[in-house]
C-alpha cells in the first residue's frame, strides 16, 4: 500500500483497484485452466465453473463463454501493456488538467476497446471451431492456418500501420496533448482512442492465441510481456524487428514442414 500511495500519489484507491482487476483476470484464467482435468463428473461451482465456460468444445460451448474467455485475457493481458501511458495521463492531474475519476473513465475507453476486440474474437473461435478448426483448447487444427497467422503477425510488424500505432504508444505525453480533450467524456473518448492505438499496435499478436492455445497461460504471459516490452520507447524499436523476423521464420516453417516431411517418407 505504502509503495502504491509514494508512486502514485493521491490515487492509491484507484490503482489498487486496477492492479486488483488485473490480478483477478488471471487468477479466473489460471483456474479455468488447473480445473480442466478434473471437469467431468465435478459440481459446477467456484473454479470450476470457470472453466465450465470454456469446457467442451468450443463450437457447443457458444458466443458467451469464448466472449467471457477473451475479455479476461484483454483485460490480463492487455491493461498492463498500457499501464505507463496510464500513469503518463494520471501525472496531467498535478497540473489541473485530469483528476482521479478522469484517469478511471479513460481505463474503462480503453478497456471498451478491447472487449469490442473481444467479441470479434469470439465469433472468429466459435465460427472457426464449428469448421473444426479449432480445438476445445482454442488451438488451430491447421497447420495452415497456424502458418497465415504467424505470417500475418510477422509482416505486420513491419507495416506502416503498426509503426504509427507503436510510435503513439511510445510517447504517451505526445499522444496525449496532440489529442486532449477536456472533461470526462473527452477522457472516455481519449481511452477510446489509446485503445484503439494500442489495438492496432497487438492485434495480430493476439491473434497468436489461435497457434498457441487461448487458454495457454504461458503464452499469454509472454505475449504480454513482449507487448509491453515494444510499447517501451528504447527497447521496443530494437524489438519489433527481430520479432517479425522470427514470426515470419516460424510461419514459413510451419507451412513448409509438412510438405518436407512427406517427401522424405
Amino acid at each position: 500500500m505504502k509503495t502504491i500511495m509514494r508512486l502514485m500519489p493521491g490515487q492509491s484507491v484507484l490503482w489498487l483497484l486496477f492492479f486488483a482487476g488485473v490480478l483477478a483476470a488471471w487468477s479466473m484464467l489460471f483456474a479455468m485452466q488447473a480445473s480442466a482435468p478434473d471437469a467431468i463428473g465435478r459440481d459446477w461451482s467456484g473454479a470450476a465453473y470457470l472453466w465450465s465456460l470454456c469446457s467442451g468444445t468450443v463450437a457447443d460451448a457458444g458466443y458467451l463463454s469464448a466472449f467471457v474467455m477473451w475479455a479476461l485475457m484483454a483485460l490480463a493481458m492487455m491493461a498492463p501493456t498500457a499501464f505507463p501511458a496510464f500513469r503518463t495521463y494520471q501525472d496531467l492531474t498535478h497540473a489541473g488538467a485530469a483528476n482521479a475519476m478522469s484517469v478511471a473513465v479513460l481505463i474503462t475507453g480503453y478497456l471498451m476497446v478491447w472487449l469490442g476486440f473481444s467479441v470479434i474474437a469470439a465469433v472468429l473461435q466459435v465460427q472457426l471451431a464449428g469448421l473444426g478448426f479449432v480445438d476445445a483448447a482454442g488451438r488451430s487444427t491447421s497447420a495452415a492456418l497456424n502458418g497465415a497467422l504467424l505470417l500475418l503477425a510477422g509482416l505486420y510488424q513491419f507495416s506502416t500501420l503498426k509503426d504509427a500505432c507503436l510510435s503513439a504508444c511510445k510517447s504517451p505525453m505526445t499522444f496525449f496533448m496532440g489529442h486532449w480533450q477536456p472533461g470526462l467524456s473527452g477522457a472516455f473518448r481519449l481511452g477510446l482512442r489509446l485503445g484503439a492505438v494500442c489495438l492496432g499496435c497487438c492485434w495480430a499478436l493476439m491473434l497468436l492465441a489461435f497457434v498457441a492455445g487461448t487458454m495457454n497461460l504461458a503464452f499469454m504471459g509472454l505475449a504480454m510481456v513482449l507487448m509491453t516490452l515494444e510499447k517501451l520507447p528504447q527497447i521496443g524499436t530494437k524489438l519489433s524487428a527481430p520479432l517479425g523476423v522470427f514470426l515470419l521464420l516460424a510461419g514459413a516453417t510451419v507451412i513448409v514442414l509438412p510438405f518436407a516431411t512427406s517427401i522424405q517418407i
